[in-house]
C-alpha cells in the first residue's frame, strides 16, 4: 500500500501546486475577464444581426447572460478548488463548500437578471426581484456565518493521528480527489458537447454534487480506519451531514435554499464548538 500511496502523492501534489500557484490564478483571472468581455461582444453582434445563423443560434440575445456565464465559470473553478481541498481536514473541506454555496447563491441572484428585458424595468418582474433579494442576502448571511465558522475552527483542536496513519489517510483522500478530477472533467466535456448539439438543461454541476455526497460518506468510512474513537466518528459524520444539507439547499427552490444554507452553517458551527469544547482531550499538564 505504501507504494500506491507514494504514486498517488507523486501525481496529486504537482497538480495541486500548479493549481494553487499565484501565476495560475492571475492567468485564470485575466482569461475570465476576456471571457466576459467576449461574451458581451458576441451578444451585441447577435443583437445587431452581424453573426451568421450557424453561430448566432448558440449565443443568447440578452446581455445579462454574459454575467450568468461568467459566474458559472467562477463556480466551476471553485468546484475544482474544492476537489483539491478534499485531502485537507474535514472542517477545511466543509468551509470550502460553504464558500461555494455563497457563490452559488450570488450566481443565482445574477442569473435572475436574464429574466429581465433590456432596458431593465421593475414592472412585471417583481418575483425576479424578490429572488434576487433572497439569494443576495442569503449569500451575505452565509458569508458572515462562514467567517465566524473559520474563527471557531481556528480555536478548535482535532483528534491527532499517528504520522504513518496521517500520511496514509491523506494519500487515500488524494486518490479520491484524483478520481473526482477525472469524473468532473468527463462530465464537463460531455455537458459541453450536449449543449453544442442543442440539448437543454445540461448543467452538470448538480449531478456532480450528488457524486460529492457519496464521496463525503466514503471519506467518513475511510476515516474510521484511522480515527476509530466515537467523538471523531460523530464529528466527521456530522460534517458529512452538513454537506448533505448544502447539497439539498442547492436543489431547493428560492427562499428554501437560503434557509437550508443557513441551517447548515449554524449546524457546522455548533458541531465544531461542541466537539472541540466538550469532547476534546484535555492537555496533559507538567508533572510536579
Amino acid at each position: 500500500m505504501n507504494f500506491l500511496y507514494e504514486r498517488i502523492t507523486y501525481i496529486f501534489d504537482p497538480l495541486h501546486h500548479l493549481w494553487e500557484h499565484e501565476k495560475m490564478h492571475r492567468k485564470i483571472s485575466v482569461l475570465l475577464v476576456l471571457f466576459f468581455l467576449g461574451s458581451l461582444v458576441g451578444i451585441e453582434l447577435k443583437r445587431r444581426g452581424m453573426l451568421p445563423h450557424s453561430l448566432g443560434q448558440f449565443i443568447p440575445g440578452n446581455h445579462f447572460y454574459a454575467v450568468q456565464a461568467a459566474f458559472t465559470v467562477v463556480l466551476i473553478l471553485e468546484v475544482i478548488s474544492l476537489i483539491f481541498t478534499l485531502p485537507c481536514s474535514f472542517s477545511r473541506s466543509v468551509g470550502k463548500q460553504f464558500e461555494i454555496l455563497s457563490l452559488i447563491l450570488m450566481r443565482n441572484a445574477f442569473k435572475a437578471l436574464s429574466q429581465f428585458p433590456e432596458p431593465i424595468t421593475f414592472a412585471g418582474n417583481q418575483d425576479a426581484v424578490l429572488g434576487i433579494l433572497s439569494d443576495g442576502f442569503g449569500a451575505l448571511l452565509v458569508f458572515a456565518l462562514l467567517g465566524y465558522y473559520y474563527k471557531v475552527k481556528a480555536l478548535a483542536s482535532e483528534e491527532a493521528m499517528k504520522p504513518t496513519d496521517l500520511y496514509s489517510f491523506v494519500a487515500a483522500k488524494k486518490g479520491i480527489a484524483l478520481v473526482l478530477l477525472v469524473v468532473f472533467t468527463y462530465m464537463g466535456i460531455n455537458s459541453a458537447i450536449l449543449s453544442f448539439n442543442g440539448a437543454e438543461n445540461t448543467d452538470f454541476l448538480h449531478g456532480f454534487y450528488t457524486i460529492l455526497i457519496l464521496t463525503d460518506i466514503l471519506v467518513v468510512l475511510i476515516s474510521q480506519c484511522f480515527q476509530p474513537c466515537f467523538s471523531a466518528i460523530f464529528r466527521n459524520s456530522g460534517f458529512a451531514l452538513t454537506t448533505l444539507i448544502i447539497r439539498i439547499a442547492l436543489a431547493a427552490p428560492p427562499f428554501y435554499n437560503v434557509l437550508l444554507g443557513l441551517i447548515a452553517a449554524v449546524f457546522a458551527i455548533l458541531l465544531t464548538v461542541i466537539s472541540s469544547g466538550l469532547f476534546a482531550r484535555p492537555k496533559k499538564g507538567p508533572r510536579h
